[in-house]
């Protein structure tokens, strides 16, 4: 009897009384229970597993230091390993975003499938940040992609320009291109100094950047998306022109949204509308 109590199954109201458990409630805890006890087993084995394959990364570079990278050639053996670490994705995915790309971001079947995994990263609590810059939103329907993203939670900032392109998985490997903007040969950074140095050029870069959408605007004061779309591509230097491909209009449209965004700030300029805009809190 006192083992049945131990499983929640009885219960003792008084000195010599047992009485029943619905089964329903028993069993509820008895599962939810085992499944806490199971977790935290498995976290130990994780960590664990963790601390023996540093190690062991610790003494394979100590013994063969070229270790520290891997260089992987052929676009298809580059986009099988991409997948296989985008697959392995648990606590980071940090990307700098930049043309070219191993696949046609262009494509609605690439952009639905990116933004599907975007969704499942992020409902299982991983940090995904991404700085993209103007060179990333050139080709049509990527902005568009982009925003999606934000607006489904990763946290997606601008800049003018990167010098190259590069995806950080769990802090753990960084992906590079060998040079440029090659897409036929890629090297993989695993712990070491020089993978320290880079999630913290990611980390300075993430700090320049604006954020596509800002946070805690105002319910009455605040701006659409529409309008906050349209103050980054006028604080990234796009003209009237780039503005309407980007958002898919006329250029006659694009002119008259931008001089109706500068009108409700009270700003003359461009210049202007941007240091309005911030004063703010817009962006």
């Amino acid at each position: 009897m006192k083992r049945l109590a131990g499983l929640g199954l009885v219960r003792q109201p008084g000195r010599g009384q047992w009485e029943a458990v619905s089964p329903q409630s028993a069993l509820s805890a008895l599962l939810h229970r085992r499944r806490s006890e199971t977790e935290t087993v498995f976290a130990g084995v994780e960590t664990k597993f963790a601390d023996l394959h540093h190690l062991h990364r610790a003494g394979q570079l100590r013994s063969d230091p070229g270790a520290l990278v891997e260089v992987v050639t052929g676009r298809e053996v580059i986009n099988r390993k991409v997948e296989e670490l985008s697959r392995s994705v648990t606590t980071h995915l940090w990307t700098l975003d930049k043309p070219p790309y191993l696949e046609p971001v262009e494509q609605p079947d690439f952009r639905e499938h990116e933004t599907e995994t975007t969704r499942e990263l992020l409902n299982r609590g991983v940090d995904v940040r991404g700085v993209y810059c103007l060179e990333s939103i050139e080709q049509p329907g990527r902005l568009e992609t982009i925003l999606n993203l934000a607006a489904l939670g990763e946290q997606s900032r601008l800049l003018p320009h990167l010098p190259f392109k590069a995806r950080i998985v769990d802090r753990r490997v960084a992906v590079v291109p060998l040079a440029g903007g090659s897409q036929e040969s890629v090297v993989l950074v695993h712990p070491s100094g020089l993978l320290d140095g880079l999630m913290e050029l990611f980390e300075a870069y993430w700090e320049r950047a604006e954020p596509l959408l800002a946070e805690g605007l105002g319910v009455v004061e605040g701006p659409s998306e529409e309008e906050l779309v349209l103050m980054r591509l006028l604080q990234a230097g796009f003209k009237d022109q780039a503005i309407a491909r980007q958002l898919g209009i006329s250029v006659r449209t694009a002119t008259r949204r931008v001089a109706a965004l500068m009108r409700r700030l009270g700003a003359g300029t461009r210049f202007q509308a941007g240091v309005e805009a911030r004063e703010r809190g817009w962006v």
